[in-house]
């Protein structure tokens, strides 16, 4: 089972990178160039016109793994990674039809906000219904470092459970803000999904292959995605990404371990929410230079130093890589 994870990493690795390198042209030919926002970073509207809907490259390399090298398992009944990936497509699919608007009408607004959530809320229902008509899920809470099950009413958990959903599918796509900082942050979390399911066992391998092969999509991205950026993942790939990091918690039946396992997308999250709330109640003051954090950090907020891409990118890959460390250790001895 190593090997196969093995060459699912790389696999998918030279997938992307061999898929982006016709991608990415094709994107600039066709002028899918994104709008930058007025009110962001001045120094950002030089990557205006940088190719989105980037994220393409990491969902064909992990669809193309999965299907080949996760085939032998998923005939043999484990669904779970199907039911990932087609969760993950579904907010992929909704992403996409953001990101056309914004290219149709050449601004950085697609979708109404009533809109994108309404359908993600929509996916989240189905995801809940079919994952508990399969007994794939349970109306619980596994509390990882206690080790201990706190049941809910039925009703009271997926109420609960659709709010997390759509909360995480939103993090992850505020946290895709500069160049390689979502794919980046997003690494160990699915290395850390790899580590759990190749220690709970057979029934698991599917999703470890899935995960293995969503981690080498992201590396072979980032080969366009790093600073400075030749495309952009766009809300087709943060989407898509954000519906695999909770598939994945909801597929575990662990929907808790995003707690520590997600700490950057929540903190990014909730730098935004702590914004807006603090300029509405002081009438216009800002705690931060500018919302979500990374961009705080960006305009030289609270100690002064202007902190370039690659250095927020190294820093937000470094706690990530240590939370990711914390979520296995707190989680891995449920079923091991």
């Amino acid at each position: 089972m190593t090997i196969r994870l093995v060459i699912s990493f790389l696999a998918a690795f030279v997938v992307a990178a061999i898929f982006g390198s016709a991608y990415v042209p094709w994107l600039r030919k066709i002028k899918a160039g994104q709008e930058i926002r007025e009110v962001g970073p001045n120094w950002h509207k030089s990557k205006a016109g940088t190719p989105t809907m980037g994220g393409v490259i990491f969902i064909v390399a992990v669809t193309a793994v999965l299907f080949t090298l996760g085939l032998p398992f998923i005939k043999e009944g484990e669904l779970p990674a199907v039911f990932v990936l087609l969760f993950a497509l579904f907010y992929g699919a909704i992403g996409f039809l953001d990101d056309f608007e914004k290219l149709k009408h050449k601004q950085n607004l697609g979708l109404s906000a009533r809109a994108k959530f309404l359908l993600q809320l929509a996916v989240a229902i189905v995801l809940l219904y079919w994952l508990r008509l399969e007994h794939y899920l349970t109306p619980s809470l596994y509390v990882p470092f206690w080790g201990v099950t706190v049941w809910l009413p039925e009703w009271l958990y997926f109420v609960l459970a659709a709010f997390i959903i759509v909360g995480t599918v939103n993090a992850v796509n505020i946290t895709d803000g500069i160049d390689g900082l979502a794919a980046s942050v997003s690494v160990p979390v699915f290395v850390c999904y790899t580590a759990i399911c190749f220690a709970w066992g057979v029934q698991y391998r599917s999703l470890a292959v899935f995960c293995a092969g969503l981690t080498g999509g992201l590396f072979g991205f980032l080969v366009y995605n790093f600073h400075p950026a030749k495309c952009f993942m766009g809300d087709t790939g943060s989407l898509f990404l954000g519906g695999a990091v909770c598939g994945m918690a909801f597929a575990l039946d662990m929907p808790l371990i995003l707690i520590p396992l997600g700490l950057i997308f929540i903190l990014e999250t909730l730098s935004d929410i702590i914004q807006v709330t603090y300029f509405k109640l002081t009438h216009g003051k800002r705690l931060f230079k500018m919302a979500p954090f990374h961009h705080h950090l960006e305009m030289g907020g609270w100690l002064g130093h202007k902190w370039t891409e690659v250095q927020i990118v190294a820093l937000f890959f470094s706690v990530s890589v240590i939370c990711s460390i914390v979520a296995y250790f707190a989680s891995v001895g449920r079923y091991a």
